[in-house]
C-alpha cells in the first residue's frame, strides 16, 4: 500500500512518440537527454493507458501518476473533477510533416463508433510561422467534403490557420483537421488516443506499410454544421493573465511573469504549468521546488498558496478544469 506523502508539485518523466512524420527539436530545445531518434509527441502528464506517466520527483517519485491518484486522487485533482482518473492528456506535438488529415469523435457520438471522446486545442510554440488546417472554409457541403476526398485536394475545403508563436486554435470533436510541417504545439485534451484518419498525404509509416485509414468511422462523427473560427481569442482576465480559452473540458490561460506571481490552489481544480521559454521557481509554505524550460508540473488542487519567481520575463500557461 503507498504511503501517502505531503501534497507538492508533481514532474514526470516524458512519455515519447515516434510516429512517422515527428521531428527531433524537442530533446535539445529542453535539454532532455534522450538517444538521437524521431521525438513526434513527448506526453507529459498522462494516465492513459497508452502512454502513463511516471513521478520524477520527490517522494512519489517512480509511481504512476494513476498510482498516486489512487491514494491521493481528490487531493491532487480537486473537487471539479469526478472520480479519480486524470481527465486531460497534455502533449508536446513536433512535426518534421504535415499529420494526416484526421478527425476526433465527440462526447455525443464517440460511443457509437467504439472511441473515446477528444476535444483538443493547440497553443503555436513556433519559432518559424507555419499553418494548420482546421475546420471547413465558410460553405463546403458534406458533397464538397466528399469530393475533395476523392480528389485528394483537402486544401480546397480545410480552413488555413496561422500556426504563429503564442497563438492558439481550438479543435473540438468532429472538427476536420490536419497539422503541417514545421508546427511545434502544446496539446491539451481530453484523456483519448483515438484518432480516425482520412488521408495520409501519400506516405508510409515505420514498417514501410501505407498507415490505416478509418473513412468509414470518419464520416459517421464528422460535425457537417461546423463552421465555427477555431482561432482563440485570449481575454484579459487581470494584469498579467490572459484567458486564451475555455471550453466544458479544459481551460488555458497565459500567464506573464517578470519577477514573481501570487497564485492560489484552491481546491477546485488542479494546475498544470508548462513554459518554452526558460525555467522557473515554485515557492510554497517552507518548501521550493525548480521547473527547468520545457517541464511539465502539476501543482495538486489543495497545494495552496504558492509563488512563481523567475529573473527573466517569461509567458507561462496554466491549465486547469473549469470551475463554477
Amino acid at each position: 500500500m503507498m504511503t501517502v506523502e505531503k501534497l507538492y508539485p508533481l514532474k514526470f518523466k516524458p512519455v515519447y512518440k515516434d510516429y512517422s512524420w515527428g521531428n527531433s527539436r524537442l530533446p535539445s530545445m529542453f535539454g532532455r537527454e534522450t538517444p538521437k531518434g524521431i521525438y513526434a509527441e513527448s506526453w507529459e502528464v498522462s494516465t492513459h493507458p497508452d502512454g502513463e506517466s511516471v513521478v520524477a520527483n520527490g517522494s512519489y517519485a517512480g509511481q504512476t501518476l494513476s498510482d498516486v491518484l489512487a491514494a491521493v486522487g481528490p487531493d491532487i485533482l480537486g473537487t471539479s473533477v469526478e472520480g479519480i482518473e486524470f481527465p486531460l492528456l497534455i502533449k508536446l506535438i513536433d512535426a518534421a510533416s504535415p499529420l494526416s488529415v484526421q478527425v476526433h469523435p465527440n462526447n455525443g457520438n464517440a460511443e457509437s463508433v467504439q472511441g473515446e471522446p477528444k476535444t483538443e486545442m493547440w497553443y503555436f510554440l513556433n519559432d518559424e510561422p507555419s499553418q494548420v488546417y482546421c475546420g471547413f472554409t465558410p460553405g463546403t457541403t458534406r458533397d464538397d467534403f466528399l469530393t475533395a476526398m476523392k480528389n485528394e485536394t483537402f486544401e480546397a475545403v480545410l480552413r488555413i490557420v496561422p500556426a504563429e508563436k503564442g497563438g492558439a486554435a481550438f479543435v473540438p470533436g468532429g472538427r476536420v483537421h490536419s497539422i503541417d510541417a514545421g508546427c511545434l504545439i502544446l496539446e491539451i485534451q481530453q484523456s483519448s488516443n483515438t484518432t480516425y484518419r482520412i488521408y495520409d498525404w501519400g506516405r508510409v509509416g515505420n514498417d514501410g506499410k501505407p498507415r490505416a485509414m478509418h473513412v468509414e468511422k470518419a464520416l459517421q462523427v464528422i460535425d457537417f454544421e461546423d463552421a465555427a473560427d477555431p482561432v482563440c481569442v485570449p481575454v484579459k482576465k487581470q494584469a498579467g493573465v490572459r484567458n486564451i480559452c475555455t471550453s466544458d473540458f479544459f481551460v488555458l490561460d497565459e500567464l506573464t511573469v517578470s519577477d514573481s506571481m501570487f497564485l492560489e490552489a484552491d481546491g477546485r481544480s488542479f494546475q498544470v504549468l508548462f513554459c518554452a521559454e526558460d525555467g522557473f521557481d515554485i515557492s510554497f509554505a517552507e518548501s521550493s521546488y525548480r521547473v527547468e524550460k520545457g517541464e511539465s508540473v502539476l501543482i495538486p488542487a489543495k497545494l495552496g498558496q504558492y509563488t512563481i519567481t523567475s529573473n527573466l520575463c517569461l509567458t507561462i500557461l496554466l491549465i486547469s478544469m473549469p470551475v463554477d
